[in-house]
């Protein structure tokens, strides 16, 4: 039995350039950094970059 745990807290937010393809609201950029844990032992951390609409709340995908 494996005891895993993730946990996300957020880091920052700035406006990021563009619109919503959805809604055409205001696009923000989030610094989240995600944490893993197996056991209480800490695996390590990752910090991401995401983007949302502030209106209609939807995390948005960017394709290269």
């Amino acid at each position: 039995m494996y005891v895993c745990d993730e946990k996300e807290s957020e880091l920052g937010r700035q406006q990021a350039a563009g619109a919503c393809p959805h809604c055409g609201g205001k696009v923000e950029a989030v610094d989240v950094k995600c944490k893993w844990r197996l056991c209480f032992m800490p695996l390590g951390f990752v910090v991401k970059r995401r983007y949302i609409c502030t209106l209609c709340k939807r995390r948005l995908v960017l394709y290269p």
